[in-house]
């Protein structure tokens, strides 16, 4: 009989462990859930979304929280109980169109979600650096000592939030646009900053299933490639956001009763897109549906052999 080939790779890189409390992303020294070349049994860690202002957010996922999204430390407590391992807070409201959060509303939210859960927090803020640089400081500051991500830099708008970061102990979390360079370059921006690699995450943007989800998967897909193959400046966990799933008219579309109930249709939706980040290298997953977030822990644990 001939033998067969190995087709093991031999990598020559890892990427970096970053510890949140009881969680720990990173750490891969091969391609996700393929166990004859990655040596690592850890499945991504769930970061359980929530925000400070549901104006503009969709009414179907709200209602999946029984009410308790109205106050987000009992959305986030939900979160725990429903299995999440981290809490994401949005601090959409922040924004001067929406009701104007302000830092120190943001620290006292931020502040109750740690103390109420005991889960490690991602903080993201609105979108507009001048008000998320803000949030960030005054949570930065308050929250010292306990490690958490902050977020999110670009390339032109990282020193802020960095310095916070650098100086209370916690992770950046460095954004690119679909870019692998970008990613890169991002990285090393943050490195010359003086930002230690143990603290950086990083978000290459994760498109949806419909909304160009292959080019997503491609690019996460060159990033984990390229730091396992000795690349240090892409050898950071990669984070990716899947609540772009409910962005999708067809996921969430309630027009047509022959596709269904909506509620189910954008679970899997977001399910799907959670699958495809994992499979392509994220070592955390942000995730709005409580049925998507659970599929996706059950999935990555039987494909990583753990329970």
């Amino acid at each position: 009989m001939a033998d067969v080939p190995s087709v093991k790779e031999k990598y020559t890189g890892k990427i970096e462990e970053i510890a949140f409390g009881n969680c720990v992303a990173g750490g891969a020294d091969g391609m996700p859930f393929l166990s004859f070349e990655n040596t690592l049994k850890r499945r991504p860690i769930i970061a359980g979304e929530v925000v400070d202002d549901l104006a503009d957010y969709p009414e179907m996922a709200a209602e999946m929280f029984d009410g308790r999204q109205k106050d987000p430390v009992e959305w986030a407590n939900m979160w725990k109980e429903i299995g999440a391992d981290m809490i994401c807070i949005k601090f959409l409201g922040a924004a001067p169109d929406k009701k104007g959060t302000t830092p120190e509303e943001a620290v006292s939210i931020v502040r109750g979600i740690s103390d109420k859960t005991g889960l490690p927090v991602m903080v993201l803020g609105c979108g507009i650096a001048d008000i998320d640089n803000r949030i960030a400081e005054a949570v930065g500051d308050a929250m010292k000592g306990t490690k958490m991500i902050l977020g999110r830099t670009e390339e032109h708008e990282y020193k802020k939030i960095s310095a916070v970061s650098m100086s209370n102990g916690h992770a950046v979390l460095a954004f690119s646009n679909l870019d692998i360079n970008l990613a890169k370059q991002m990285n090393i921006l943050l490195t010359d900053f003086g930002v230690e690699r143990s603290s950086i995450t990083m978000d290459p943007l994760m498109a949806a299933l419909g909304m160009g989800l292959d080019y997503s998967y491609s690019v996460n897909e060159r990033i984990r490639l390229a730091a396992l193959s000795g690349d240090k400046m892409l050898q950071v966990p990669m984070v990716c956001d899947c609540t772009g799933a409910w962005d999708v008219a067809d996921a969430v579309s309630t027009d047509d009763p022959s596709l269904g109930d909506a509620k189910h249709r954008v679970a899997w939706w977001e399910a799907l897109t959670a699958l495809a980040a994992m499979l392509s290298g994220a070592d955390i997953l942000v995730m709005r549906g409580p049925g998507a977030a659970d599929m996706a822990r059950v999935y990555s644990e039987e494909l990583a052999g753990v329970s």
